[in-house]
């Protein structure tokens, strides 16, 4: 399947450059094929999305997207070049914020971006001037002088984050940005990245975040088993392959499959999960009261809601993406 979509149009009309551009692409290590046969474009200005649970092959085409491992086999480039080639000179122009934080926490939070600065050729002067201008954007100015080591951990992802932009890159990468967060930093992060996207940056992102990617992503990959098995917007994927609606029936019991029987011919599609019944409708309120005169017992709880990214993965894969 190839990840194209739509095409990205700039201010004039014209489709947008592409900047990774994959055919074919597989990492094997040994006898484990971590990558198998994917296709990728991803344009200039676009969030892009590779949607998975742990162990689907994100972050393997993340270290190859960021030339930090060369496929086996299939045609990559970046920004034009070749990773197995033009690895250094890629490489210098991607931000990457990889899965788990590799600040200096005996530095400040404004040395962290200086020092990583300097990696990159910058003046003292402009590395200066760049980490004022980053660390307002991420709203750490008041805690420029403080030593990282006792910051929180959304605090840490947003210096990460500031970090990666100091060279101002063509791409920048983010490997699973939110992960081990609370609700309100994920939002705080979320509110940095979005400003990033509406200012034209091109963000390449892993998740197994539903929400995170419906918040974030132009457009999607969903990822499982090395493999692609679905692509498209947030809204095409769940137009594609879910209803409108989902109801959500719980009851008190531990086993819900004997409880999912009478229910079945009240939807579409039917999921039966530990803790609920999901049931896949165009209409969930008056499926819930078509559900309090079919079962045998009263549910614990009815919740109706619209249809997620989430019921697009239990579709594709027969799983949650906490399996």
């Amino acid at each position: 399947m190839t990840a194209t979509g739509d095409e990205a149009i700039d201010g004039d009309g014209d489709a947008a450059p592409v900047l990774v551009h994959g055919r074919g692409v597989r990492k094997v290590y040994g006898d484990f094929v971590a990558v198998d046969g994917i296709d990728l474009d991803v344009r200039r200005g676009e969030s892009f999305g590779i949607l998975g649970p742990n162990g689907a092959g994100k972050s393997t085409t993340m270290r190859l997207i960021g030339c930090v491992s060369d496929p086996t086999d299939g045609e990559l480039r970046v920004l034009g070049l070749d990773p197995r080639h033009d690895g250094p000179r890629i490489r210098a122009r991607l931000g990457v914020v990889p899965q788990r934080d590799t600040l200096d926490e005996e530095l400040t939070v404004r040395e962290n971006v200086l020092v990583y600065g300097r990696y990159f050729g910058l003046s003292r002067a402009a590395v200066r001037a760049k980490a004022d201008e980053l660390l307002d954007f991420v709203q750490l100015a008041d805690r420029a002088d403080s030593v990282v080591e006792p910051l929180s951990g959304g605090m840490k992802r947003r210096l990460t984050i500031a970090r990666a932009l100091v060279n101002d890159p063509d791409v920048l990468l983010l490997d699973e940005p939110t992960t081990g967060l609370d609700p309100q930093a994920r939002h705080v992060l979320w509110d940095r990245l979005y400003r990033l996207k509406r200012e034209g940056v091109t963000l390449v992102l892993t998740t197994h975040y539903m929400d995170e990617a419906e918040q974030l992503c132009d457009r999607l990959v969903v990822m499982d088993g090395g493999r692609y098995v679905a692509e498209g917007s947030p809204q095409e994927l769940i137009r594609r392959h879910s209803t409108r609606e989902v109801l959500e029936v719980r009851y008190r019991t531990d086993d819900h499959e004997p409880y999912a029987q009478p229910l079945r011919p009240l939807a579409e599609r039917v999921e039966v999960l530990p803790d609920r019944v999901l049931l896949y409708v165009d209409d969930a309120d008056a499926t819930a009261s078509a559900v309090l005169g079919a079962g045998p017992e009263r549910p614990m709880s009815l919740l109706p809601r619209r249809s997620s990214l989430e019921d697009v993965f239990l579709r594709l894969t027969g799983r949650t993406l906490v399996d």
